[in-house]
């Protein structure tokens, strides 16, 4: 019994440990100008106008 107590207490001080590190082992001055290219503002992508519009398709969970 008290080995399966240690063992999960093992267990959960390592995954602690993964979390601390994950969240806290970043770069100390945050990221580098550029690093995302999704950092801009987002826009829709423009539609040809020769092309005739989608019709939306009806959302199966309404009627």
């Amino acid at each position: 019994m008290t080995v399966i107590l240690l063992e999960a207490l093992a267990a959960l001080v390592l995954l602690l440990l993964i979390v601390w590190w994950t969240m806290f082992s970043g770069r100390k001055k945050g990221e580098l100008p550029g690093q995302h290219e999704d950092a801009g503002p987002t826009q829709a992508p423009k539609q040809d106008p020769d092309t005739p519009a989608q019709p939306r398709r009806p959302d199966p969970g309404q009627q």
